[in-house]
């Protein structure tokens, strides 16, 4: 080996150690990244070099919240452009630039009401039994009205035991006086125990009558003459009567009459 040949190789045994110890050169130090600022939007889009738990501390929420509102399993990984929402804190209202639609609280709907149920028809009422009408005769007596009250039967009605009403009743209170109807003669004046209780008939002459039952008082005797609206008896309640009551009768010839067209029209 020549001397030239032998300067070379030794140069380059110096030079290979010191190449091989030297480290490589460093790359440029990236700049700092400019977003990193809190982020304080409802929405953020995922930028190149992101990471989930920077977005989560820019937000200020931990990353299992910010993971829960946006559906993102572990580890976590996302992808540029992705929008992620900002879980909204316990008690806050969602501004109305949140891209999350707020829905009305629901409205309960009322309960459907059942239908109507169609009501039978009620059951036709009997119609009243009308009594028979009758005209005034010729000769009958002017009558008055024998005591003020209430007609609560009428003459041919038919009452409670069945039989037909041959006068009319008189509902009135106790001690009321009882009038004669007409002038006339008293028939008779005491007690007809099985229906009529206290009793008085007057006769007025061509076969006509009067009675007066029921009674509580008898103030006249038999063959007594008394006058039209003379005071003849007290309402009171006996035979039959269940309350203080009057009934009256107008007969001619023994026959009953209804009372009704002899007396005056009461106003």
């Amino acid at each position: 080996m020549g001397r030239m040949q032998r300067r070379g190789l030794s140069l380059l045994l110096a030079l290979l150690p010191s190449a091989s110890l030297a480290a490589p050169p460093a790359p440029p130090a990236p700049p700092p990244p400019p977003y990193e600022s809190p982020i304080i939007a409802w929405t953020y889009v995922v930028q190149p070099g992101d990471t989930f738990a920077a977005i989560a501390r820019r937000m200020g929420v931990s990353m299992a919240a910010l993971a829960a509102e946006n559906r993102v399993p572990l580890p976590y990984l996302i992808t540029q452009g992705q929008v992620l929402r900002r879980p909204s804190p316990a008690g806050d209202a969602v501004p109305p630039s949140s891209t999350r639609a707020s829905r009305p609280a629901p409205v309960p709907r009322p309960a459907p009401r059942p239908a109507p149920v169609a009501r039978p028809a009620p059951p036709l009422r009997p119609a009243p039994e009308t009594a028979p009408a009758h005209q005034r005769e010729t000769g009958a007596p002017r009558l008055s009205w024998p005591t003020s009250g209430t007609i609560v039967a009428r003459f041919g009605v038919r009452q409670a035991q069945g039989r037909a009403n041959n006068g009319i009743d008189l509902a009135a209170f106790t001690g009321m006086s009882v009038h004669a109807a007409a002038a006339g003669r008293v028939l008779f004046a005491g007690t007809e125990p099985q229906r009529f209780g206290q009793l008085i008939v007057i006769d007025h002459g061509g076969g006509w009558v009067t009675a007066y039952a029921y009674l509580g008082r008898v103030d006249v005797v038999e063959g007594q003459r008394v006058t039209a609206r003379q005071p003849i008896a007290r309402i009171g309640r006996s035979g039959e009567a269940q309350k203080p009551t009057l009934h009256f009768e107008l007969r001619r010839d023994n026959v009953p009459r209804d009372p009704a067209p002899y007396l005056p029209v009461r106003l």
